[in-house]
């Protein structure tokens, strides 16, 4: 690995063999199967019905009102299904400290429902009074994988548990970047102690769009670390020069390439809390299930295949 810079370990960062933060309740542990993001859409189909699904997940941003309807319909369904909590607001990457009063209505939310799994991006998008819709990438260089690794240490800490970071879907390269991706998180998993979400679209869409080798970059991939896996739809468009320029729209069903690199991942990882991302033209539920249990059906089939 190139470019690693020395930066003395802090107490949050444990020995390797500690476990640095409680593991959730068994009664709140997001079980290996498949799952999907919930959506008003679903609400009462889910509620009346009570399909097997592995679990749901729920953006943080959505719920970090008082009360209300989402409130309402969030509760009844926690009282029967996991939850992995998925955020997007923390700009974890950004150079600038974090929002403590954000950070504190999340602590709030996570008291309530208790989820199994909390997940952030390796991303930014506030600049000083600024906040924008997309998540933007970060140049892999020491000053940003020591600000990444501090964020991450002040978000662990305030909600006394494992963080999850999830690999980004990324359109550009940063000439000043010493890190590959890879490397660069798995330093910042060494430095925290956190955990991986492995967003498999993602990898696919960045390893498009920077002519990578997607199965190159998942056998670089610390895989030992990945809790959850994302899987989700993409867009296929064309740039300036006519080249092939993909994007996470998460708008249509996951693509026959992307079910390929998730059985390959899953060889490694074995079976993990897979979810199925659709937040764009959302289809009917009986749909939307057929994705997880598809996830659910890789995993058996690499499980079978490892026996």
């Amino acid at each position: 690995m190139t470019g690693r810079a020395a930066r003395p370990l802090r107490f949050l960062h444990f020995a390797e063999s500690a476990v640095p933060f409680p593991p959730s309740q068994s009664q709140d542990r997001v079980p290996p199967r498949g799952g999907v993001g919930l959506k008003a859409e679903h609400y009462r189909t889910i509620i009346e019905t009570l399909p097997d699904v592995g679990f749901f997940e729920v953006h943080a941003e959505n719920y970090m009102g008082a009360g209300g309807p989402p409130h309402r319909y969030l509760s009844a369904i926690r009282e029967r299904y996991r939850l992995s909590l998925h955020g997007v607001g923390l700009s974890i990457g950004a150079d600038r400290p974090l929002d403590r009063d954000h950070l504190q209505r999340l602590a709030q939310l996570i008291d309530r429902y208790r989820p199994g799994l909390f997940s952030e991006h390796l991303a930014w998008s506030s600049h000083g009074a600024s906040f924008f819709n997309d998540l933007l990438p970060i140049p892999y260089t020491n000053a940003s994988l020591v600000r990444v690794a501090d964020h991450i240490d002040e978000v662990q800490a305030a909600l006394g548990r494992q963080m999850l970071l999830e690999n980004p879907s990324t359109y550009v390269a940063f000439a000043e970047s010493s890190y590959s991706e890879t490397d660069f998180i798995a330093e910042v998993v060494r430095r925290t102690g956190c955990g991986l979400l492995l967003d498999v679209n993602n990898v696919y869409i960045a390893c498009t769009n920077q002519q990578w080798d997607p199965v190159a970059y998942l056998e670089g991939f610390p895989l030992q670390h990945v809790r959850e896996i994302h899987l989700a739809g993409y867009t296929s468009e064309a740039d300036e020069k006519g080249r092939r320029l993909l994007i996470d729209t998460h708008d249509r069903p996951v693509a026959e390439i992307v079910w390929f690199l998730f059985a390959r991942a899953v060889r490694r990882t074995g079976a993990v809390p897979t979810l199925i991302e659709w937040d764009k033209d959302v289809p009917a539920w009986p749909d939307l299930k057929r994705e997880a249990e598809r996830a659910e059906a890789v995993m058996r089939f690499v499980g079978s295949e490892a026996a």
